[in-house]
């Protein structure tokens, strides 16, 4: 474990403006804790999706290793891009031992902040970074939404469903690949609409994309969007309300317990951010991290599922049984893009 450097409190780290980056990074303090921060894209904390299980992932990690909050394990919220290289900047000069980036946006910073704080260790979800002191954390996201794909073309009225991605990149066709692939096993004919908002922290996006295609005869759309996600629940509720019969896959967390409309949401597909960040924090900790690797969790690996909803009726429920086991033995292999 390196010694801690500590220029500023990390409570003050989390309030204060944005510094400018670089210098010598001389140690001020020493203390051997060992201590892991993250920094949030903009979708924000409590975006009810990525953020907040990456958050949740390392508060376990807190609880997991007695720490308080901003004493062993911490965030720094970006109000946009813009703020990504300086905030994962200030925790590495800060002292962190370990420091993520959550989001596949993270990738040009967290390869130039690791290039300068060789003896930090860093992580990024969703995106490869070369580097020896960079860890690259990817899904399997096609298994969990070829699932989703499943649900919607059996729970659909009217063979006709569609798809929202936050922006046209990798992670992303990997929801709309296995999405359509699981959807295309139900029924080959299907009509699947899809359409990208080019943007993760713009409901009102997501509810202008999801009221074309309500409109134009979907009744299920999967939104694999972050924050921009909520607008689609939002659409769906306001047609709800006027006796339409629509609904939302819901992506990354449970999001009927987020607080998302029960009566919209027929289930959700869960990518266990939580889990990665937890699992990584803790080997960083017991110094068994090795950088420059990238780790994969799929369904094999329970880092994606699908929730066993109870609007799921019961001939769907059976058929995403055989699916998992033919994903997981590889009798089924679920395409990428």
């Amino acid at each position: 474990m390196k010694k801690k450097q500590v220029i500023v409190s990390m409570m003050s780290v989390a309030t204060v403006g944005l510094a400018a980056c670089g210098g010598s990074g001389e140690k001020a303090d020493q203390k051997d804790q060992f201590s892991v921060a993250m920094v949030a894209d903009k979708g924000g904390i409590d975006d009810k999706s990525f953020n907040q299980s990456a958050w949740e992932g390392l508060q376990a990690y807190g609880k997991d290793n007695k720490l308080q909050k901003n004493e062993g394990f911490s965030y720094l919220q970006s109000k946009s891009q813009q703020d990504y290289q300086p905030n994962l900047s200030r925790l590495a000069r800060g002292g962190e031992d370990l420091v993520f980036g959550i989001g596949n946006t993270f990738n040009e910073d967290i390869k130039t902040v690791a290039d300068q704080f060789k003896d930090t260790q860093f992580a990024i979800i969703d995106n490869v970074v070369e580097g020896k002191n960079v860890t690259s954390i990817t899904f399997k996201e096609n298994e969990g939404a070829y699932l989703a794909g499943i649900v919607a073309a059996m729970e659909t009225k009217k063979d006709h469903i569609g798809f929202v991605g936050g922006m046209k990149m990798d992670v992303i066709e990997r929801f709309r690949a296995g999405f359509e692939a699981g959807a295309k096993s139900v029924n080959p004919k299907i009509k699947i609409d899809v359409q990208y908002a080019e943007d993760f922290a713009a409901p009102e996006k997501g509810q202008a994309i999801a009221a074309g295609m309500y409109g134009k005869g979907a009744d299920i759309i999967f939104p694999a969007a972050g924050g921009t996600g909520n607008g689609v629940f939002t659409e769906a509720k306001n047609r709800k309300k006027n006796g339409e019969n629509v609904s939302v896959i819901g992506v990354d967390r449970d999001q009927k317990e987020e607080g998302m409309p029960e009566d919209v949401t027929l289930t959700s597909v869960i990518k266990r951010v939580d889990r990665a960040v937890e699992d990584t924090a803790n080997a960083a900790k017991d110094g068994k991290l090795e950088g420059g690797k990238t780790i994969r969790y799929g369904l094999k690996e329970d880092g994606v599922d699908i929730v066993p909803s109870e609007k799921i009726s019961k001939k769907t429920l059976t058929a995403l049984e055989k699916a998992k086991s033919d994903v997981v033995s590889g009798k089924i292999k679920v395409p990428e893009q």
